[in-house]
């Protein structure tokens, strides 16, 4: 793996200032002189964790947008190194605890992936964790069970890569699997439960995948 660079720390702790500010910032400005009750310190604490994480979802978007992840090798010193050191201190430090935690209803996560710049279809959800959510895109009826794990991105020692993750219309991915970069998964499929997707592994519509690593078990009904 290789080393975040000073520069691209520098980077991220400049947006998470900038974060922290906005969301104390706008947090007495929206409730500072409200008459709060007994539990005032609570509220304010709550309402200021709340908004600074809005505000870290706006600022990593721009960020993204500005500087977006681009699929493919990650040369070291390039821009494109540069943009994924900072969207993995983002992960790391910002999100990670958020999406991987099973605090949050699955309706809300489902908003937060999106937030994060997940594509996903309507009545699509999460019950797993999308690692990579501006590479991964969901069509509709889609469901990703409890502790599954979808990742876009290949660090096999000091060599890096971005592929996007491709998943249909009304499949469905077992609890627990995990669904690695560049795999493409067809309408309707079903990835088993505990099923290891390798990387680049392409699923057709309707077939049924298990094991580890996974292998097309059924094909598509007729």
């Amino acid at each position: 793996m290789r080393a975040i660079q000073p520069r691209e720390i520098a980077c991220f702790l400049s947006l998470l200032t900038l974060i922290v500010l906005a969301g104390l910032g706008s947090t007495a400005l929206l409730l500072g002189r409200l008459p709060l009750g007994d539990f005032r310190g609570v509220l304010l604490v709550l309402a200021a964790l709340v908004l600074t994480y809005l505000w870290a979802f706006l600022v990593y978007r721009l960020f993204l947008r500005a500087m977006p992840l681009r699929e493919g090798p990650v040369a070291p010193g390039s821009r494109d190194e540069f943009v994924a050191n900072v969207n993995i201190l983002f992960y790391l430090l910002l999100f990670n605890s958020l999406i991987r935690t099973h605090f949050l209803p699955v309706p809300l996560l489902r908003l937060v992936y999106l937030a994060l710049g997940a594509r996903l279809g309507a009545n699509t959800y999460s019950a797993g964790v999308l690692l990579d959510p501006p590479l991964t895109r969901i069509g509709a009826n889609t469901i990703i069970g409890h502790d599954a794990a979808i990742f876009a991105h290949v660090i096999e020692g000091s060599r890096m890569e971005l592929k996007a993750v491709t998943i249909g219309d009304g499949a469905t991915i077992g609890a627990t699997a995990v669904v690695m970069a560049g795999v493409s998964i067809g309408d309707g499929a079903i990835v088993s439960a505990g099923a290891v997707v390798v990387k680049d592994s392409q699923i057709g519509a309707g077939e049924v995948w298990g094991g580890v690593p996974a292998r097309r078990l059924k094909g598509p009904a007729h």
